[in-house]
Parts: C-alpha cells; structure tokens; sequence
C-alpha cells in the first residue's frame, strides 16, 4: 500500500477509534493504530506544567504515566524537539522525536520508529492527531491533570489553571502566549484572551492577597469580563460591569488590577483600560516603551474614578508586554530587583535568537524563579502579544 494511503487509513481509523475513547486508553489506541500502518514503538509524552520534564504516557495507574520514562526537556532529544518544533532523530536509530501541537499550544512529544526512508509528513500527521485527541480527552480526565502536576497544587491555582485559556495561540495575523509562575501556588494573577471575528480581546488581572480569596477574586473578574463582552458591552463600560460583579461578593474590601484591551486585527488600532495596573510594555524594532494611559482605581474600589479609553495605532511586527508585579520586583541574594530592564532585555534577546514564543516565556519564567531563589513572594504572571499584520 502507498505510503499516502497509509497514512491516510491510519487517520481515519484513529479519529474513528478514538471517539469513545478515554484518556487512558489513548496509549494502546495510538500505539496499535500507528503499528498497523507501519509505525512501530509509537509512544507520546506530555510537559508538565512548569515545562521541564515531558512524561510518557502508559494509561496505566492514577496518573496514567505507572511504568513510563521521564525526560529533561533542557537536556534530551525529546527536549529539543519539543523546544525547536522540529522532528528530531534518535541518535543513530531509525527512531524519531516529533512535538505534538495543537495549533501553536505546545503539549509534548511523540517518539516514533521508522524503517526505510522517513516520511516525516505522516509522522506529523499523528503527531497532530495525537494532540486533537489529547485535546479532547484532557478536560474531563483526572488522570491527565495528575500527571502534568510534579508537586502539589493549590485550591487557588487548580481554579486559576481550570479558568485560563491554553497558554499560546497564533494564526496568520497574531501570536498570544502566557506564562504563570508559581504553577503550582498561583493566587490572584489571571490572564485571558479570545478571538473574535476581526477582534482580539486581551486582559491581564491580579487580584489582592496571596490566598484562596485572591483566586475567587481573579476567577470572579475573568468571569465578569467574558460575560459583559460576550454581552457586546463597549470597553469603556466593561470596569464598571467587572466591578459591580465584585461588589457585590466582596463589598469593596477586596480589589483586582487589570489592564483590558481590544486590538483591532485589521487596522493594528489598539484600545485599552488601565484599573490600577502596571502599563503595557511595547516593542517596536529595537525601540522600547512603556503606554501610558490615565488609570481608573482598581476593579472593587468603587472610587468613582473616570475610565479613560487609550489608542495606540500598532505596526506589523509589534510585540506587546503585559504582566503582573511578580515579574519585575523578583529579588536576588542582595536585594536587587529583577526590573523592567532585565525582563524586556530577556524577551527581545531571545527574540532575536528566533527561539519560538512560548519557548522564550520558558525560559523567562524560569530566569525569574532563578533569580529569586526558585521562591517567588508574588504571582509572577506575564502576556504577551504580537500582531504580524
């Protein structure tokens, strides 16, 4: 049978297959599937959470991973592939590392044999649908949350990482990845984004307090804003609508900052809100700067401040920088802080060494947990977005 043909059948009868398949059953599904059409030892692995290790997925045991491998993703051959987005040989051996994405999300890898000649588009191909298939299972499987998990999570993280969306998306006019640390303790930060039409909506929160009220506060604020712009509520209206949602729990003894946006994917023209918040950062060329936009009082305070609506017209290849205070004031042996210099200097220099989005978050999430000991005092919580034009 054609190489193509066979490739195709293997698709077909995994998505049929897979239908009423659980997460579990996955592992033996995928494997046995791929071996009918020629593609021995296929086996996947997923990141977890933080991104530094990729687990093997077995099925087997309360977090579907009893008997499987576990590799670095900073010092492996699965690692690199995951890293780069590129198939990687396994050494000599006619067996190849293959990331699985779904779309831009970056999930784990696929390790795979081919004898002969490689088609590497047909390994892609499962790659693709192993990831759909991950995709699909992953939200209702316990099994799943475990095994992304190298530690103990919180009430208020597992509610924040339930509440935000996948941490990267891109298609032809726009890339959107986020990076929260620390996973496994978030409190207050939050982020949020979507698509509509010609409309990307953007905003980034961090609530008051390092408890489980801080991820009530955040989850509340998310909640608020999807709600009031799925209503088609103008952005100058939408605090107001975000506020009167807290009051109305936390009767103004608790708050949220925020920064909401809306970027027309058409024009590049950018409207935002500033509650309170540190402003946006944008990168331009080599140039740098801080959008200044008058702020209202944080969302909860009822302070009666005027929402002032702010534009900035972008250009095709501006990146833009939204975070929360745990980034910058992240402190090392000696007191110095992390700084705004520093964590933009990071972003552009390995934008500039063309190391993938998400991969550059990585990297920063980690910098900044370095440089604060590996324990951070604050949520450090960044967003970033680039509008290709």
């Amino acid at each position: 049978m054609p190489v193509q043909h066979a490739s195709n059948d293997l698709m077909v009868s995994l998505v049929r297959a897979g239908h009423l398949a659980t997460f579990e059953e996955l592992p033996a599904l995928v494997a046995k599937k791929a071996d009918a059409a020629g593609l021995p030892e296929a086996r996947f692995y997923l990141a977890d959470h933080q991104q530094q290790v990729l687990r093997e997925v077995t099925g087997e045991g309360p977090d579907a991973r009893r008997g499987g491998e576990e590799l670095p993703v900073d010092r492996s051959a699965a690692g690199h592939a995951y890293i780069t987005g590129v198939a990687v040989r396994d050494g000599d051996e006619p067996r190849y590392w293959v990331p699985i994405l779904e779309g831009a999300e970056r999930l784990g890898v696929l390790h795979v044999m081919w004898t002969g000649d490689p088609d590497r588009s047909a390994m892609r191909d499962l790659a693709s649908l192993v990831g759909l298939l991950v995709i699909a299972k992953r939200s209702n499987s316990d099994s799943y949350a475990r095994l992304i998990r190298t530690e103990p999570m919180s009430v208020s993280a597992e509610m924040q990482w339930t509440l935000m969306p996948p941490g990267t998306f891109a298609d032809a006019r726009v890339t959107i990845s986020a990076a929260a640390e620390p996973a496994y303790e978030n409190a207050g930060d939050s982020f949020d984004y979507a698509i509509a039409g010609e409309t990307a909506h953007l905003a980034i929160f961090d609530a008051m307090g390092h408890d489980n009220t801080a991820g009530l506060i955040a989850n509340l604020a998310v909640g608020a804003f999807r709600n009031q712009r799925r209503r088609g509520t103008p952005l100058a209206e939408i605090p107001q609508g975000v506020e009167s949602t807290l009051i109305q729990e936390f009767v103004r003894t608790r708050f949220a900052t925020a920064i909401l946006a809306e970027i027309d994917l058409t024009t590049g023209e950018m409207e935002w809100v500033n509650c309170g918040h540190l402003p946006p950062i944008l990168i331009r060329g080599e140039g740098v700067r801080e959008l200044d936009c008058a702020p209202t009082h944080p969302l909860g305070m009822d302070l009666g401040l005027p929402v002032n609506v702010c534009r900035e017209r972008l250009e095709p290849g501006d990146r833009l920088l939204f975070y929360t205070d745990g980034v910058i004031e992240a402190r090392d042996a000696d007191g110095n802080e992390f700084g705004v210099q520093r964590f933009v200097d990071f972003v552009i220099r390995h934008q500039v060494g063309n190391q993938p989005v998400p991969e550059t978050l990585r990297r920063l999430v980690h910098a900044v947990l370095d440089y604060h000991h590996d324990s951070l005092n604050d949520d450090a919580t960044v967003l970033f977005f680039e509008w290709h034009g």
